[in-house]
């Protein structure tokens, strides 16, 4: 039976998949099912193609992503928003500044800058924000817990919640003596199995490794798997989550743990990506000079071990605390990399892997979270071309981050032809307000150096806003 691939026209599976070897018929015919569910629910919650991509965002988001657009776009608003959020980010702080004490500072917060970059500090409230993803037409949502660790090469030092919590509880002790049942890790397995039952089939979990702690930061640091207690609860995460159909996506963090992520991350691939289905997926961030040779390695190792190679592509987020010479020059250049990787896995052919190469292609599954409209729409049409044509591709879902974007994914969202594809989610993290701060920042500063997007998302935003008020006064039926 041929390996059906998700993202793929069901007109055309039967000319474009080719027969492979101990393929799993029940997960073949579990991807026709659902993505057949999908195309029929997508064509009646997808924006209007008669309509611009931001007239499915509900008013009120529309007008709480103009307020935060309007702060992005603005220097003189955002650096000082930038201040304050840094300020209030910081452990320790008395009630006033504390925004999980203060309800006034916690009510503005959430009103605003939370409820746009995240989903909510439950599960009740997370549940309700996918339900409203799915309605407005995407796909699914990939869901991650806040905690997580940030090396910051200038100053050398660790920042975490995480972190934190393990020195109140034990003092500041050695890792040897946080190795055993350490409560950051508990803390962290509880936080992600807690996240694996607010998702639904189809949806993802995205992990950040480092929020269990010092023992944990401390063997990635050295490029080591972490303790037997992290290695123990990563896999009742996985098997949970494979259970539920739900995938994990590892997120690509800090440099400085990086190496001992990426280890992981392919241990788990190993165990968990089989018979063309891909489980786990490890995060390549395409601003790094050295990822197409850590690429080119993992797909040596795929293809030696039988596995699937779950290829999640990202440009990269951590350009202010990472080492800036291991970063590619210009963006120019990093834009070049992630087309370069992302159609290159399209076409079957990286490097010395392909038909153009000396080595067979792996099996993959290609997942492209990118905010450059240009990037997914030239990947959603090669691989529309290669399946109409019945040429050899690779599986690929698309995802923007949440209230980021947002023109990029109903644009996308817009080219569905009623085939299901493209399958197009957003990504949120959820936690409680403190928790969740450091993200929030990072978003924004994210927003801070990608100007010119910025600047296309405010006034798209202010245009769908002019044209519903217009709409009002003059109404007709295309609006």
């Amino acid at each position: 039976m041929s390996t059906v691939l998700p993202g793929k026209p069901l007109t055309a599976l039967a000319r474009c998949t080719r027969p492979t070897r101990n393929v799993n018929t029940s997960i073949s015919l579990r991807f026709t099912s659902t993505l057949q569910a999908h195309a029929q629910a997508q064509v009646k919650t997808a924006p209007s193609p008669t309509l611009p991509p931001l007239s499915a965002l509900p008013a009120r988001v529309l007008l709480r992503s103009l307020l935060v657009s309007t702060i992005s776009s603005k220097r003189f608003l955002l650096i000082p928003a930038l201040s304050l959020m840094s300020f209030l980010s910081k452990p320790n702080r008395i009630w006033l500044f504390d925004v999980d004490r203060n309800p006034l500072l916690h009510g503005i917060l959430k009103k605003t800058f939370y409820n746009q970059f995240c989903a909510g500090e439950n599960g009740a409230e997370c549940r309700s924000t996918i339900r409203e993803m799915k309605d407005m037409g995407f796909r699914g949502m990939i869901l991650t817990y806040a905690a997580e660790t940030v090396f910051d090469h200038s100053t050398q030092a660790q920042q975490g919640n995480c972190i934190a919590a393990l020195k109140s509880e034990q003092g500041d002790v050695s890792v040897d003596a946080a190795v055993y049942q350490c409560p950051s890790i508990e803390a962290w397995r509880e936080g992600t199995v807690e996240t694996i039952y607010m998702t639904e089939a189809e949806d993802y979990l995205a992990v950040k490794l480092t929020g269990a702690g010092v023992s944990v930061t401390e063997a990635f640091a050295a490029g080591e798997l972490p303790p037997q207690q992290m290695m123990d609860a990563l896999h009742e995460v996985c098997t949970k989550a494979k259970d539920r159909r739900v995938r994990i996506l590892v997120d690509a963090e800090s440099q400085h743990f990086q190496k001992g992520i990426a280890r992981v991350a392919v241990e788990l691939m190993r165990t968990y990506n089989r018979d063309g289905y891909s489980t786990i997926y490890n995060t390549y961030q395409a601003y790094l000079k050295s990822t197409p040779a850590t690429l080119a390695n993992h797909l040596a190792v795929a293809k030696e071990d039988g596995f699937t190679l779950g290829l999640k592509l990202v440009r990269g987020a951590y350009m202010t605390t990472d080492e800036r010479s291991l970063i590619h020059d210009t963006k120019e250049d990093t834009d070049n990399a992630y087309n370069m990787i992302a159609q290159g896995a399209l076409r079957k052919n990286i490097g010395e892997f392909g038909d153009k190469g000396t080595r067979e292609f792996p099996s993959v599954n290609l997942f492209l979270a990118s905010h450059n409209k240009e990037s997914v729409v030239a990947a959603h049409e090669l691989h529309k071309h290669r399946v109409m044509s019945g040429l050899p591709t690779v599986p690929v879902r698309f995802a923007q981050l949440h209230g980021m974007s947002d023109e990029v994914s109903f644009s996308l969202l817009q080219m569905n032809d009623g085939d299901g594809t493209p399958e197009v989610y957003k990504c949120s993290t959820w936690g409680g307000m403190g928790e969740c701060l450091a993200y929030l920042l990072r978003r924004a500063i994210e927003n801070r150096d990608a100007v010119l997007r910025t600047d296309n998302e405010y006034r798209a935003l202010k245009t769908e806003v002019f044209r519903r008020v217009k709409s009002v006064f003059s109404p007709s039926p295309s609006s």
